[in-house]
C-alpha cells in the first residue's frame, strides 16, 4: 500500500510512525526539529490519516507498507521511530526486513500482547452519529460522555474532517480498526531482532514495566531501555525536549 507521508530535511533517513487513532500531524512539531539533522519522513499508517483504507489490518501488512515506502523512496540505512502501534509495526519490519534498517526507536510499547483496553474510546467514537452531529463542538459533547481527559478527546477528534459541506466523517477506518483490536493489542512473533534498538518508556505509563525487561532483551538482543520522567504514554507530546535529546543521542 502506498502510504501518505510528508518529507522534510536532509541527511540520513528517519521515518516516524504514529500510533493507534493517530496520524502524521501528531508528529509535525518534532518532525521539523528532527528535519534539522535528518531526511525526515512522517507517515500515515493504513486506515489512518490520508492513507488508503483496507479491510486487512495487522502488523505484517503494516510492516510491508513501511518496507514498500522505503523501497519506493530508494532509502538505505533507515532509522525509524515508532510510537505504540507504530512501534509494533516497526518491530515487525525489523523481523521481516532487517537489511534496510540502521537503528529503531520503539516508543512506549513492547512486543508482548496487552489486554483489550480501548473500550471507552471505541464507544465514544461509535456514539457520534454524523446524521445528527453536524459540528465539532457537538462531537466533543458526545465523546465527553465517555472520555474525561481533554488531551485524549482533542487527539481523537483530530480524526474528524468535512467530507462535504455540512457533513463530518472520520478519516480513520473505524469499523476495521474496531474489528481488528485483538490483533492490534496482540503479541508479535518471537523472531529475534539484532537491529540496534532503543525502547523508550514513560515514567507514568505501564506499557513497559520492569518485569518486561528480560523478555525484551532476550528478543531484541542489541537493545536498551530508557525511561523519560514526567511523561505517560504520549511521551513525545508530554516531554518533547527529553525525548528529542534521547533520540538524537542514540542516533
Amino acid at each position: 500500500m502506498k502510504l501518505n507521508y510528508k518529507r522534510e530535511g536532509e541527511g540520513e533517513p528517519l521515518i516516524i510512525v504514529h500510533g493507534l487513532f493517530g496520524n502524521l500531524d501528531n508528529w509535525q512539531t518534532l518532525g521539523k526539529k528532527f528535519a534539522e539533522t535528518f531526511d525526515t519522513i512522517i507517515v500515515d499508517q493504513r486506515n489512518h490519516g490520508h492513507s488508503p483504507h483496507s479491510d486487512t489490518f495487522n502488523y505484517d501488512v503494516m510492516a510491508e507498507d513501511l518496507y514498500e515506502l522505503i523501497i519506493d523512496l530508494q532509502l538505505t540505512k533507515v532509522n525509524i521511530i515508532g510510537h505504540s502501534m507504530g512501534g509494533k509495526a516497526t518491530m515487525r519490519l525489523a523481523q521481516l526486513h532487517p537489511d534496510v534498517l540502521e537503528k529503531i526507536i520503539i516508543v512506549d510499547i513492547g512486543p508482548k500482547g496487552y489486554p483489550l483496553h480501548h473500550d471507552a474510546i471505541l464507544e465514544g467514537l461509535h456514539a457520534i452519529n454524523f446524521e445528527e452531529v453536524k459540528t465539532r463542538g457537538a462531537a466533543d459533547k458526545v465523546i465527553s460522555n465517555y472520555i474525561d481527559a481533554p488531551d485524549v478527546k482533542m487527539f481523537l477528534l483530530k480524526n474528524l474532517y468535512w467530507k462535504e459541506k455540512g457533513q463530518l466523517a472520520w478519516r480513520i477506518n473505524l469499523p476495521v480498526i474496531t474489528d481488528s483490536m485483538e490483533t492490534i493489542v496482540g503479541p508479535l512473533p518471537k523472531d529475534i531482532v539484532g537491529t540496534p534498538t532503543l525502547f523508550i518508556r514513560g515514567e507514568k505509563s505501564n506499557y513497559i514495566v520492569d518485569d518486561d525487561y528480560n523478555a525484551i532483551f532476550n528478543q531484541f538482543i542489541n537493545s536498551d531501555i530508557e525511561t523519560i520522567y514526567n511523561a505517560g504514554h504520549w511521551i513525545h507530546a508530554e516531554n518533547p525536549f527529553d525525548f528529542y535529546q534521547l533520540v538524537i543521542d542514540f542516533l
